[in-house]
C-alpha cells in the first residue's frame, strides 16, 4: 500500500485492514473477495445515476476513438459547445455560460476568481473580501480551503488567502433536532453577514459562497428563509453570492439543483460530481447574465480572462456529460428523486430511538444521522458504525460522529429499508 497515498484516508489504519472495490454496478460494489456491497453513498455524492451505466460508457468509447483530446485553449470541438448548453438548459433562468473545470475544487477556485474579476471589470477594486461559512466545504485548492469552514482540512497548512471571513454556520439542534426537509428556525443565521459588513464595510466584499445544503461537513439542510435572507442580503450590498452545488446539482434534492429546490437564484453555481455521474473528473461553473459581459467588455483585444486548465472542457469529458445528462433525462430522476423523498426521510428518521443518535437531518435523497461522541473521543464511534456496516454489506460515509447517507437515485425502497436496518444494527453492536 505504501506506492499509493490515499487521500482523506487513515492511510496506515487502512493498510491494516483494507476495503478494496474491484466492481460495480447498478446500485452495487463488489469488493475483492467478490462479495456485494450496497451503495448508499453513490460512491462519493457523484454517482447519480447508479454504476455501471451502459449509455456512459459507450459514449465515452465512442468519443476516446474519435476525439480524445482536444485543447480548448484557442480551439473548440462541438461536444463543449453542446455540453455547456445542455447544463445551461437545466439552470434557473438568468444563466447564460459556463466554464468547464476538472473537479469540484477547480470549479469552487474559478468560481472564486470570476468574482474579483467581475468587481474589477466594472472598476470596483474596493472589492477584494471573500465570505465562505463555518463548517462550509468548497474543495481543497487554496481559494477553496480559505473560504471553507472545517477546521481539520485547513489546519495542517497555517495561514492560507488573506481577506476571508466566515459566516456562523447553520447548525442548530437545540432549535431544529430531528427535522424532517428545512428546519422552521434559522433564518435569522443569515443575518451574521451584516456583522461582516459592519467590520470591514458592504462595499469591500466582493462575493459570499455557500452550500445550499452542506454536505461534507455532516449534512445541514439550511433553515426555511435563510437562503432567501442571504440573497437579499447580498443583493442589497452589491455582493455575488455563489451557491457550491458540487453535492446538491443533477438531482441530489429532487430538483436540477438546489438553486430550484429552494427557489433562490444565485450568482455563480459550481457544480462537478454529478456532471458525468463520477465516471470521468469534469466540473463546471456557471455564471448569470451581465457577469462574462462585463468581464468581456472591460478586456482590451485578446484573452478576456486568463483563468482555465489543460482539460477544460475534454471531449471525452463532454461525451461523459452529455450521456449522463441524457440518463438523467430518459429515465426521469431528478423526479424520480422527489418522489422517493419523503420515503427515504420517514425511513431515516425511524432511527430516532436507536443508541447514541442525538439528532437526524435530511432532504431529499441526502440524510445525516448524528450520534453522541464516544468515550474514545469524537469520531470515534461514528467510524466504528461505518467499519460495521461495510461489514455487513452497505457502504455509508461518516464525517466525524454523523453517518451521512446519499444513495444513487436509482435507490429502490426495498434499499432504503436494508441501509435503515444494517445501521440500526451497527448502532446497537455498539454497546456489545
Amino acid at each position: 500500500m505504501n506506492a499509493f497515498w490515499m487521500p482523506f484516508t487513515a492511510n496506515r489504519a487502512f493498510a491494516a485492514e483494507p476495503r478494496m472495490l474491484a466492481a460495480a454496478e447498478g446500485m452495487f460494489y463488489r469488493d475483492a473477495d467478490g462479495r456485494e456491497v450496497l451503495d448508499a453513498t453513490a460512491g462519493l455524492w457523484c454517482v447519480n445515476a447508479g454504476h455501471g451505466r451502459e449509455a456512459i460508457a459507450a459514449a465515452i468509447g465512442r468519443q476516446a476513438r474519435q476525439l480524445d483530446f482536444a485543447p480548448t485553449f484557442q480551439f473548440g470541438h462541438p461536444l463543449a459547445v453542446q455540453a455547456a448548453e445542455a447544463v445551461l438548459a437545466l439552470l434557473p433562468d438568468g444563466f447564460d455560460s459556463i466554464f468547464f473545470t476538472n473537479s469540484g475544487s477547480e470549479s469552487a477556485d474559478t468560481a472564486l476568481k470570476l468574482a474579483l474579476a467581475y468587481h474589477r471589470a466594472r472598476g470596483d477594486l474596493r472589492r477584494t473580501r471573500l465570505v465562505g461559512r463555518l463548517r462550509g466545504y468548497h474543495g481543497v485548492n487554496f481559494g477553496g480551503l480559505s473560504v471553507g469552514g472545517i477546521q481539520k482540512n485547513r489546519a495542517p497548512f497555517g495561514a492560507l488567502l488573506p481577506n476571508v471571513d466566515h459566516l456562523r454556520d447553520t447548525h442548530a439542534p437545540s432549535r431544529n433536532a430531528f427535522s424532517m426537509g428545512q428546519p422552521a428556525d434559522g433564518a435569522d443565521l443569515a443575518d451574521d453577514l451584516l456583522r461582516i459588513v459592519a467590520l470591514h464595510g458592504g462595499e469591500s466584499i466582493a462575493a459570499v459562497i455557500v452550500e445550499p445544503l452542506a454536505g461534507s461537513t455532516g449534512v445541514l439542510v439550511p433553515p426555511k428563509g435563510y437562503l432567501e435572507r442571504l440573497r437579499a442580503l447580498c443583493s442589497q450590498f452589491g455582493i455575488l453570492l455563489i451557491f457550491d452545488e458540487v453535492i446538491t446539482g443533477f438531482g441530489r434534492l429532487g430538483a436540477p439543483f438546489a438553486a430550484q429546490r429552494y427557489g433562490v437564484t444565485p450568482d455563480i453555481i459550481t457544480m462537478a460530481k454529478g456532471l458525468t455521474n463520477g465516471v470521468v473528473p469534469m466540473g463546471a461553473v456557471a455564471s448569470r447574465q451581465g457577469i462574462r459581459t462585463a468581464i468581456f467588455d472591460a478586456a482590451p483585444d485578446g484573452i478576456e480572462f486568463f483563468h482555465g486548465y489543460t482539460y477544460s472542457g475534454n471531449p471525452v469529458a463532454c461525451a461523459a456529460a452529455l450521456a449522463t445528462l441524457g440518463v438523467y433525462r430518459e429515465e426521469g430522476l431528478f423526479a424520480r428523486a422527489a418522489g422517493l423523498a419523503e420515503y427515504f426521510g420517514q425511513a431515516v428518521h425511524r432511527l430516532r430511538q436507536a443508541p447514541h443518535v442525538v439528532d437526524i437531518r435530511n432532504d431529499g435523497l441526502v440524510a445525516g444521522i448524528e450520534l453522541a461522541p464516544g468515550p474514545e473521543g469524537p469520531g470515534t464511534r461514528g467510524f466504528a458504525v461505518f467499519h460495521d456496516c461495510f461489514r455487513r454489506g452497505v457502504m455509508v460515509r461518516v464525517t466525524g460522529d454523523t453517518i451521512a447517507l446519499s444513495p444513487p437515485l436509482i435507490v429502490e425502497t426495498a434499499h432504503i429499508d436494508r441501509i435503515v436496518d444494517t445501521i440500526r444494527g451497527a448502532l446497537a453492536d455498539l454497546d456489545e
